[in-house]
């Protein structure tokens, strides 16, 4: 990869991404096996949009494709605050746990209501040649 500029990551400035699959892929992957990522693909340029990306093999090092956890485009105290389905289970009885489930279905729905408007304004990117600052830029 190093030889070749469209390859290098580094030469991206700005990321751009629909907060609503940052929110999506994180609770994709708090949800579900298997992890959701907005994935950067080469070529490289200085725009790039980032897409939703559900994987369960990492094949970043056979794609060159460059992996963005959604955690890292969501402001913290939004990410602290994503309401977890088994902390709700903990005392429920099982005649209460469909009800349980949509209320937790209806608190991860308005939580990414929050995420969508928690996006950051910049994010690192790991590189082969290290950590990479860039702009992020909310679309749709």
């Amino acid at each position: 990869m190093a030889g070749d500029e469209d390859d290098d990551p580094t030469a991206i400035r700005s990321l751009a991404l629909s907060p609503a699959d940052a929110a999506d892929a994180y609770a994709y992957t708090q949800e579900n096996p298997g992890e959701a990522v907005l994935r950067v693909t080469p070529p490289f340029h200085g725009r790039m949009r980032a897409r939703i990306h559900v994987y369960r093999l990492d094949d970043t090092e056979l794609t060159g494709a460059v992996h963005v956890p959604p955690a890292d485009v969501i402001e913290r105290d939004v990410l602290d605050d994503y309401p977890t389905l088994e902390t709700e289970l903990e005392d429920v009885v099982p005649a209460e746990t469909d009800h349980v489930r949509k209320q937790h279905a209806e608190a991860v729905e308005e939580w990414q209501a929050r995420a969508r408007d928690a996006i950051v304004d910049a994010v690192t990117l790991e590189t082969d040649d290290g950590p990479h600052s860039v702009d992020v830029k909310r679309i749709g």
